[in-house]
């Protein structure tokens, strides 16, 4: 299979090929230059790995949730891509490609994943390894790190910036239930590509306007004024 994925929705981007089980991957902290170097990288990696952007099966995206403008850039590349092509696409959750490398290492764990979504929240969902990648213990959400809980239960990871969001206030709450916290992770194109190979064997593939972006929050465009109120 051949595919390629985006991940624009930290502020990390990233971009991979899969070319039947091996993964090229472009990875770099890049702040508001997703737009810049994502379609750049896609040509360079399918150049370097010999493939024609004929010969793609499907095309992956890091659906969110994460930065607003991230996501909106992410899902509007493979749109354009998959539909010049007239290829489907793998919509990926970026906190199951955070928990996937934990769980790939060590299938045994649970691993709460946990992004800063700013103004006093992070994006959070639990994850255990499933026949088809992280499979959800709960329902990813946005919200403060004190209303953010895990199972009484051995063999929690702790991955992603919300850990270190709010003063690191999610780590000090669960630090007890914590095997270990990576809060500098970040989501990397190339597990995008490799849980969207496993989705698309699934039947996840659907047609480039019907994907839906994760952004969680009801209001992703908030007034300066609500801004400053949430920040008390």
């Amino acid at each position: 299979m051949y595919l390629l994925a985006f991940e624009t929705a930290t502020e990390a981007c990233s971009v991979a090929v899969f070319a039947n089980g091996e993964v090229r991957e472009r990875f770099e902290l890049a702040p508001r230059r997703h737009a810049e170097l994502a379609l750049p990288w896609a040509e360079a990696l399918l150049a370097e790995a010999g493939i024609a952007r004929s010969r793609l099966d499907a095309i992956a995206v890091g659906r969110g949730p994460g930065a607003f403008t991230g996501v909106r850039l992410g899902i509007a590349l493979a749109q354009g891509v998959a539909l010049a092509l007239d290829v489907p696409v793998v919509a990926v959750s970026t906190l199951a490609t955070l928990a996937a490398p934990v769980l790939r290492d060590t299938p045994q764990a649970r691993v709460l994943a946990a992004i800063d979504a700013r103004m006093g929240e992070v994006y959070a969902a639990a994850f255990a390894a499933g026949e088809h990648g992280p499979a959800l213990l709960d329902a990813e959400r946005v919200c403060a790190p004190d209303q953010v809980d895990i199972a009484d239960a051995a063999g929690w990871v702790g991955v992603g910036t919300g850990f270190d969001a709010v003063d690191g206030a999610l780590a000090q709450r669960l630090a007890g239930r914590l095997q270990r916290v990576d809060a500098t992770a970040l989501p990397h194109a190339a597990d995008t590509a490799r849980l969207a190979v496993l989705l698309h064997a699934a039947g996840a593939a659907v047609a480039p306007e019907r994907v839906e972006p994760a952004y969680l929050r009801n209001n992703v465009a908030l007034t300066l004024a609500e801004q400053a109120a949430r920040r008390g």
